[in-house]
């Protein structure tokens, strides 16, 4: 009996992700994306959902970071070996690329909640001996390579995914996409609807667009219009030749190219951006397209640190899966509070020190910045005026910062590249510190021991971001524009505080810079450092205030029970 026999006695919800992040050793993901989906994943298992996950298998990871004398950010591969962790599930399918047949394995990996629930995730992956060195590589690279290498993935993802599900025995009632990437998994779901006419006046007829539309969900996640991915039609016949007619796929993914979100928009039933503001915005880039907004969370339990976790287990037992009992943290003593930030804070402290050689003090306001680096995050948006930050900051404000840029984002690396200038040129007037390779571990690390967690990007292009609703698990405010959840999040002086004035835009504008910028150092100045050093008493109480007032609600447990009473059930 296959050990996958156990998972298909019921119809499940097929969740489709191009990465998928569940820990370190299993380097599939590149960011956000790739952890929400495995907080996603997790989350379904702890409330025991009927779920099934298909991603690719990136054998070469997204990259290790690594940096050169001037800062520059160097890249190279991951590799590592899924045997370590996985399983090869009993079945292969295959899938015509360019002419040639490609098969495709899956490795499997179990995903075991404390609570007893498991489902299983499944890794597509072409490097296999039936397959020639050219398309062993296609699963290699975590967003690598060109349009070209892109569609064959993309291929692979959504078209052999669904192959892979029903090859080994899953019914599936719900296809959710996890951004665009997916979304020829709708024209796979098309092929196995086709209706056996003879003679039609339009070729349109013979696919039953309503019955694929049923099955599908799509979540889209960037406001920003060179995220959605879009190929010529010249790439698509290379690629896959007659798979599906050219007139149709015209008709549902755009005349000029190929547009995989637009793909998803016409053939899912139901539609989501991943907050409140980002619905508005992504409503504005597809107008006539009903477009709903569930707001993204983060797993609890994953994303608080072991000080926290001791502290809640004494004072709000429950609260990994039932995380909107965090409204009870007013049951905790302020100094309970207080001591368990201080040690998470120590045990980051000594890391940058140990690691940044930065002489940081665990007594000094200690403020975090650590995302993906991408030019309209605005990782420089701090150093906008290094004279003033200096005298606002010098010795009683130090700074940690981490992440990557992708390996072709020049502007992300320069970016990094001038903290570190920054970094040289302030020694002895401000410490600032960057951790190289930022994942998962670094990551809890740096969101729950900081003391302000600070997010400035350009509105209104942060779609969700979730490296806010982190820190809030552990009692650490937000600093942050208002854009993405901290819209939703925000009550200024009690959870946080914000960047810049009220959230109207639904395009970018440039010329927000100086004026966020001066309202960050208006209130680093005039609000956070005097709260912080003076007043403690008000301080534990905002920490309170995120727990009780954000975490309790943007959290992947709320996120997953509304995705099944607002999409899943439909």
């Amino acid at each position: 009996m296959s050990f996958l026999s156990k998972y298909l006695d019921e119809p499940k919800i097929a969740y489709f992700s191009m990465e998928i992040g569940l820990k370190d050793d299993i380097p599939t993901y590149s960011g956000g994306l790739g952890i929400l989906a495995g907080d996603t994943i997790k989350s379904a298992a702890d409330l025991n959902l009927p779920f099934v996950a298909v991603t690719l298998m990136h054998r070469k990871g997204y990259f290790t970071q690594d940096f050169d004398e001037t800062g520059y950010q160097l890249s190279k591969d991951v590799i590592w070996d899924p045997a370590r962790y996985m399983t090869l599930a009993p079945a292969k399918v295959s899938i015509r690329l360019e002419g040639r047949t490609v098969y495709v394995a899956a490795w499997t990996y179990i995903v075991e909640s404390l609570r007893g629930g498991s489902l299983p995730v499944f890794f597509l992956d072409t490097d296999i001996p039936e397959n020639s060195a050219e398309d062993r590589e296609l699963t290699h690279h975590l967003y690598g390579g060109d349009n070209l290498y892109r569609i064959k993935q993309e291929s692979i993802l959504g078209i052999a995914g669904v192959r892979m599900l029903k090859e080994l025995g899953f019914t599936v009632k719900k296809y959710h996409m996890n951004e665009g990437h997916a979304s020829f998994l709708t024209l796979e779901l098309l092929h196995e609807r086709k209706k056996d006419i003879e003679s039609v006046w339009d070729e349109s007829l013979i696919w039953d667009f309503d019955s694929v539309k049923e099955l599908c969900v799509f979540t889209t996640h960037t406001p920003v219009e060179a995220g959605h991915d879009k190929f010529t039609y010249d790439i698509y016949h290379r690629v896959l030749g007659e798979y599906f007619p050219e007139k149709v796929i015209r008709w549902l993914a755009g005349d000029e190219h190929l547009n995989m979100t637009l793909l998803a928009l016409n053939l899912s039933n139901y539609v989501n951006g991943v907050a409140k503001k980002h619905g508005e915005v992504s409503q504005n880039m597809f107008p006539g397209y009903r477009i709903n907004a569930i707001t993204n969370g983060v797993h609890s339990y994953t994303w608080t640190n072991e000080h926290f976790k001791r502290l809640y287990d004494k004072y709000i037992p429950g609260w990994a899966n039932e995380p909107e009992i965090f409204v009870r943290v007013e049951t905790v003593p302020d100094e309970a509070i207080w001591n368990a930030h201080q040690d998470a804070k120590t045990d980051l402290i000594n890391y940058v020190n140990t690691h940044c050689n930065a002489d940081m003090d665990v007594n000094t306001l200690t403020i975090g910045f650590a995302r993906r680096f991408a030019t309209y995050k605005r990782a420089n948006l701090l150093f906008t005026d290094i004279d003033r930050l200096v005298k606002i900051a010098g010795g009683r404000v130090q700074f940690v910062f981490a992440g990557k840029a992708h390996p072709k984002d020049e502007g992300g690396k320069k970016l990094i590249q001038n903290i570190f200038s920054y970094a040289r040129e302030l020694k002895g007037k401000l410490k600032l510190a960057f951790i190289k390779n930022y994942k998962m571990d670094i990551g809890l690390m740096l969101s729950t021991g900081v003391d302000v967690w600070l997010n400035n990007p350009l509105r209104p292009l942060e779609a969700s971001g979730t490296s806010g609703m982190k820190s809030t698990h552990n009692g650490v405010p937000n600093f942050s524009v208002l854009d993405g959840w901290w819209i939703e999040g925000h009550i200024e002086g009690y959870t946080g505080w914000s960047i810049g004035p009220a959230p109207t835009e639904i395009e970018p504008d440039e010329s927000m810079n100086k004026i966020d910028a001066d309202d960050l150092y208006n209130k680093l100045e005039n609000v956070i450092i005097p709260t912080y050093y003076n007043d403690k008493k008000k301080w534990i109480f905002i920490m309170k205030n995120t727990i009780g007032k954000n975490a309790y609600y943007f959290n992947t447990h709320r996120m997953m029970r509304r995705y099944v009473t607002e999409a899943y059930i439909r």
